[in-house]
């Protein structure tokens, strides 16, 4: 009977600590079921305090770590969203007996936002999923300008069935047509420093690794230009033109072996090389202060100009295994599984759904890499894909974010992943890549990244 006893109390025990705020978590899905969301990397998880964040800070509040909801990528920016699903009637702003009060609660999360380097947000967004009053709403405003933001929330299924022993119950999900977003900003896109991730304090990597590494600002790509290797066709140029203007690809070109998908994506880009002497200039800030970047990595622009991307599957099946084998020694069964992968799913379909009507980025560090590679591994026709496609990139320096680089340097996080990474994420521009490993090691130190995966290709001497 007394094992019994206890076996009972232990099934109430359990069934008090399932209770949950359901609502609340309903807030959370329908959050994260928005387009706009991406590179999410925590959900309703708390977040230790930095060694930064002061004693008094913690003695005070006997605080040893921040709870946020979503931890996450918001319109290509690092967020933290923290949800409230409470009546407004009960939302106080100062610490009573019952709460310690909205005040005290946004001053620890922006406390901790500013002290922690790696997982530091841009901004901290509230979702009020009830709404707020007005008197709350003006103190957010005036003691931590807060701004209302307009997030066009898309309406998922309206109604959602549960089938419960065998019958249907018809369960009416929320609208949130009274939810109020607000935004804090904790950093100003308009400072914009060249390296500024480069010299982290306390972080891990070494100076002068990071030195060789990542060239300085002043550098800039006229020095790579002198230095380029010319080698027939495969003089990579830089375009003046200017940022808003497409691309033309003469009718010649088209003729040529450049391809007919190659240029189709190519046309509906817009074409970003502005000159990069005046890369600080009004307009070029304008530019990269846009939504509407994509940053490339080297596995995206050899596959952009593979020839397997290019109409060369057919061709290649068509050549006896043994000399496939030959050229491809061990990468054989992997450039065969990139041809079916092609016939399947073509890469510049993926492309041009991804990049029209965007600008593309590559940091120098990019560039370096992609010459050296279609150099010693390109045909002439990948060659001349190569020139076309960096001519209609914005080549900027190597200037990783601060948070990228607060990250431990390690075998799954390479110093040389972090810049090129680093760099999309200064500008707030998701990195086109099929580097997944490196995403997932980012992922599993809690930093939300924002990252377009694709299919790798490989160079075949087309």
């Amino acid at each position: 009977m007394e094992k019994e006893e206890q076996s009972v109390a232990q099934v109430e025990v359990a069934k008090q600590r399932c209770s949950v705020n359901i609502g609340h978590l309903e807030a959370v899905v329908h959050i994260l079921q928005q387009p706009f969301i991406s590179g999410v990397s925590r959900v309703c998880k708390s977040i230790p305090l930095s060694p930064s964040f002061s004693r008094e800070e913690r003695h005070s509040s006997s605080l040893k770590d921040i709870h946020v909801d979503v931890v996450c990528i918001l319109n290509g920016k690092p967020v933290w969203i923290i949800v409230s699903d409470r009546n407004p009637k009960y939302i106080s702003w100062n610490t009573c007996h019952k709460s310690k009060g909205l005040k005290l609660r946004i001053q620890q999360v922006l406390a901790a936002a500013k002290s922690n380097l790696t997982l530091q947000p841009s901004s901290v967004i509230i979702f009020f999923a009830n709404g707020i009053a007005s008197h709350v709403y003006d103190k957010l405003r005036d003691e931590f300008g807060a701004s209302e933001i307009c997030l066009e929330f898309s309406v998922f299924s309206s109604n959602m069935l549960e089938e419960t022993e065998g019958d249907w119950i018809n369960v009416i999900s929320r609208s949130y047509r009274d939810a109020c977003v607000l935004e804090i900003n904790l950093v100003d896109d308009k400072d914009v420093v060249p390296n500024s991730g480069c010299n982290v304090e306390g972080s891990t990597v070494d100076s002068s690794q990071v030195e060789v590494s990542v060239e300085k600002a002043e550098t800039r790509l006229h020095t790579l230009e002198e230095n380029a290797i010319n080698v027939g066709s495969f003089q990579l140029e830089r375009s003046i033109d200017k940022a808003e203007t497409r691309p033309q690809l003469s009718q010649e070109d088209i003729e040529t072996k450049l391809g007919d998908t190659f240029c189709s994506v190519i046309t509906g880009m817009k074409l970003s090389s502005l000159d990069d002497k005046n890369s600080e200039s009004i307009e070029s800030r304008n530019v990269l202060a846009g939504s509407d970047l994509v940053n490339f990595d080297t596995t995206a622009l050899i596959a952009f100009v593979s020839g397997i991307s290019n109409g060369g599957t057919e061709k290649l099946l068509a050549t006896p295994e043994s000399e496939l084998r030959e050229r491809f020694k061990g990468n054989f069964d992997f450039v065969i599984g990139q041809i079916m992968s092609e016939l399947q799913n073509p890469i510049h379909v993926e492309f041009g759904k991804v990049l029209c009507g965007k600008h593309g980025i590559i940091c120098e560090s990019v560039l370096s890499e992609f010459k050296e590679l279609v150099l010693m591994c390109g045909g002439p026709n990948e060659k001349l894909r190569a020139n076309k496609l960096i001519k209609c990139l914005r080549v900027v320096p190597d200037t990783p974010s601060e948070r990228m680089m607060g990250l431990p340097t390690t075998r799954k996080l390479a110093l040389k992943n972090k810049i090129v990474f680093g760099t999309g994420d200064h500008y707030h521009a998701p990195t086109l890549t099929a580097n997944m490993a490196f995403v997932r090691a980012v992922s599993q130190t809690g930093m939300s990244l924002s990252s377009i995966e694709h299919r790798p290709r490989a160079l075949t001497g087309d």
